[in-house]
């Protein structure tokens, strides 16, 4: 049996510095079964549930499924009213008309064509504005990585120009992530920002000393705004973009260019120079003046998470709590079929209720955690780790209150790398299934080596290869399921994940292809890992 790269000694550390009660297997543990699972999965990927597109009968239809499993267990409902949601909403947007965008220079004024010269940003606000242009760099303001790319300028009342991503995008050694962008490079924070420091308008454009072949502006805006719309909505979340009330275009690259040759410089000599270490000195425009204006409407959709609560026992611990999650949307229907999606994500959604039903047999024979757990089905996790994120927004106990999060995603199969797999598989070896018959690749760990510890302490009892390889690949897998949001706000998560294979994203994915009594072993690992986690006296720590 192998224990991973720091073996047995790793777990003699772990076992002193949380205070673990014991190494025998949670209560309750042998419940977990490969026949419920095997039940479980088949139900949530059935053809009835037509591949549980967020926004469809099919979707909903799984999250009453899950509901009422928890009601059925006995969960504490701590959502909406007493009941098992957990609610958010998400924008759908649709342009309108009136867009503007007048230069004044020298009382000479301007105007320039929507569509060829600028368009709004989806999470646009409505509205117009008027002020002096000020260049901020890529608008990025990270006090904690001595990053402020608005130095000490009052941009009261001004439109600020800003740059796509981020400094260091192409250096490993950026005090952001480098080679992957970070949080601070997505544009709704950006514009956020900006109102926040009173500006009135922002101004988008691509960072060409990254990025000089970027796509043309007509090109982006049919990217953004397709004349034909898709069979899924580019859904924005509600709790970001409805606090955005100022308005936001893109512009070309070729406006940006005249705009700061006005003052002697080129687009191309400030984009270098917001690569500045800890920011550039934001550069003020002279004898410039910009009316512009934008019109976004915003649909809103209700969406939910599912969730439902554990109760701790002890009198200090059970106000801290630990998360157990699995997102239950999926693709939905094509013209190609259903993409019935049972690895991703019915697997953790059943290891979810198996856990679940383990803690109501271990609480009806007098065994109760000591910290509360939630068991939180996400919504839209396939639209961008929305219902995670919402939840981040609203949480339903203070953040700082939550202990760790074990997030399951795509937990049933062995991990299949093809050769020349394509861009699904980039920055992925090529492997085998054969070879992972027994593995399950754990992400997160370099964030917590307390956390680390305690699933390699757990997995005494499953006796499963864990495999710590992907939070520094270029597959970007440390970013694509739900456990993202919490690890960014700097609470301890671990992503649980048996591996990528070729039905991955594709009506393949059924029920029948999954290994079940690898899942429940699994599942296990998950159980016992939550289960010591809670019954802890200290908390695992960030690096």
């Amino acid at each position: 049996m192998e224990l991973g790269p720091r073996g047995a000694a790793v777990i003699v550390a772990t076992i002193t510095s949380l205070s673990w009660t014991g190494l025998a297997s949670a209560p309750e543990d042998t419940s977990i079964s490969a026949d419920d699972l095997r039940r479980d999965v088949f139900i949530l990927s059935s053809d009835e549930m037509g591949g549980r597109l967020v926004g469809t009968a099919g979707n909903q239809q799984a999250a009453e499924f899950i509901a009422e499993r928890y009601a059925q267990l006995g969960l504490t409902p701590v959502g909406v009213d007493g009941s098992y949601r957990h609610t958010f909403e998400l924008i759908v947007p649709r342009l309108g008309p009136d867009g503007r965008l007048r230069i004044q220079r020298d009382n000479q004024t301007s105007s320039y064509t929507s569509g060829n010269d600028f368009f709004p940003e989806r999470f646009s606000g409505t509205g117009e504005a008027e002020g002096r242009l000020v260049f901020v760099g890529f608008g990025i303001s990270a006090p904690e990585l001595g990053h402020d790319d608005y130095y000490e300028t009052d941009v009261s009342n001004r439109i600020v120009i800003m740059l796509d991503h981020e400094p260091g995008e192409q250096d490993p050694e950026s005090p952001f992530d480098g080679d992957v962008l970070s949080e601070y490079a997505r544009p709704v924070r950006k514009a956020l920002e900006a109102q926040r420091r009173g500006a009135s308008a922002v101004l988008l454009v691509a960072d060409i000393h990254n990025h000089p072949t970027t796509s043309s502006l007509k090109e982006r805006q049919s990217d953004v705004w397709p004349r034909n719309l898709n069979r899924v909505p580019d859904y924005q979340l509600g709790a970001w973009v409805s606090k955005l009330r100022l308005p936001v275009l893109r512009i070309s690259t070729d406006l940006a260019d005249r705009l700061l040759a006005k003052n002697h410089a080129s687009l191309a000599t400030v984009t270098r120079q917001a690569e500045t270490p800890g920011g550039m000195t934001p550069i003020e425009t002279q004898n410039i003046v910009v009316d512009m204006a934008a019109t976004v409407l915003r649909d809103y959709v209700p969406e939910h998470n599912v969730v439902g609560l554990i109760e701790g026992t002890d009198p200090l611990l059970k106000d801290e709590w630990i998360i157990i999650s699995a997102h239950y949307d999926h693709e939905g229907t094509t013209a190609n079929g259903i993409f019935n999606g049972a690895d991703d994500n019915a697997s953790g959604v059943a290891g979810l209720l198996e856990i679940a039903e383990a803690y109501t047999l271990a609480a009806a024979h007098g065994h109760k955690p000591k910290r509360s757990i939630l068991l939180a089905a996400w919504n839209a996790e396939e639209r961008g780790l929305l219902g995670a994120w919402a939840y981040t927004e609203r949480p339903l106990t203070p953040l700082k209150r939550t202990v760790a999060v074990i997030n399951m995603d795509m937990i049933g199969r062995k991990e299949e790398i093809p050769e020349n797999g394509g861009q699904r598989f980039l920055g992925l070896k090529p492997q085998t299934a054969q070879s992972n018959a027994n593995t399950v690749n754990l992400l997160g760990y370099s964030y917590s080596d307390d956390l680390r510890a305690a699933a390699e302490a757990a997995n005494v009892e499953t006796g499963l290869e864990l495999r710590f390889k992907y939070d520094e690949s270029r597959s970007n897998l440390l970013r694509r399921s739900d456990h993202w949001p919490f690890l960014t706000l700097g609470i301890p998560a671990l992503f649980v994940h048996t591996g990528l294979h070729p039905d991955y994203h594709t009506e393949r994915d059924r029920p029948e292809t999954l290994d079940y009594e690898k899942m429940s072993r699994v599942v296990r690992l998950i159980h016992e890992l939550s289960w010591n986690l809670a019954q802890s006296d200290t908390r695992p720590l960030l690096n």
